[in-house]
């Protein structure tokens, strides 16, 4: 059974039950120390530029400073999804708003340092997955050729894509965190509160289990073209 701590930390209680001005500065002092690297993280994912990320970090912290820290009030410990997905999730948020209004609605599909789509390999390590066993340890950005048979992978994809929007939401965000952001299992497991890479390796295992299943519930055959 998951602790009560995990559900509702005992960071955030501190910061919403403090009565004083300084007790509740100290509060989100230590909640913004555990959770920075976090915010930081989802900040430069979804603002890739340099100056942007870190106005879209000052904006972020604003935002959740705001009306007596009135979004982190709304965190709702139901059990379903812990306090860091949760956060991620509204963080998003935050940036996407922030990006839009910076550079309007469409700013075309992000790419990688090799000048690579970031979709089409997350998709293409998830495909991977899907299509046979492979070393959850030792998967790492693809610089070879793009597949075969264009039609049967479009709709792979997009029984995939309806298959991951199934999936609950720390589920999805560690999806994102491991084949859109290309964080180690070690980097997620400390972001989100997992114990050790090794929940991480059982999780996406889990993951693409269930994927596979939904797929063969949709008669998708997962092996490669």
């Amino acid at each position: 059974m998951r602790d009560a701590s995990d559900v509702f930390p005992d960071d955030l209680r501190a910061l919403l039950e403090a009565q004083e001005r300084a007790d509740r500065e100290a509060a989100w002092t230590r909640l913004l120390s555990r959770h920075n690297p976090l915010l930081l993280h989802v900040t430069k994912s979804v603002a890739r530029r340099s100056e942007d990320s870190m106005d879209a970090y000052a904006m972020v912290l604003e935002e959740l400073r705001a009306d007596d820290f009135r979004r982190l009030r709304a965190y709702d410990a139901d059990g379903r999804s812990k306090f860091t997905t949760w956060l991620v999730i509204v963080v998003q948020r935050l940036c996407f708003d922030f990006v839009r209004r910076r550079y309007g609605r469409h700013r075309g599909d992000a790419t990688n340092g090799n000048g690579q789509s970031v979709a089409a390999v997350s998709r293409r390590h998830l495909h991977d997955l899907l299509s046979g066993t492979i070393d959850l340890a030792s998967i790492v950005d693809e610089h070879g050729k793009e597949l075969d048979a264009p039609i049967r992978e479009q709709e792979l994809q997009a029984h995939l894509e309806r298959a991951l929007g199934e999936l609950g939401a720390e589920d999805r965000l560690i999806v994102k965190l491991r084949f859109e952001d290309g964080l180690t299992a070690r980097e997620i497991a400390n972001l989100i509160g997992l114990s050790t890479q090794f929940h991480v390796y059982r999780r996406l295992s889990a993951i693409t289990d269930s994927l596979r299943q939904r797929l063969a519930e949709r008669g998708v055959d997962g092996s490669a073209p």
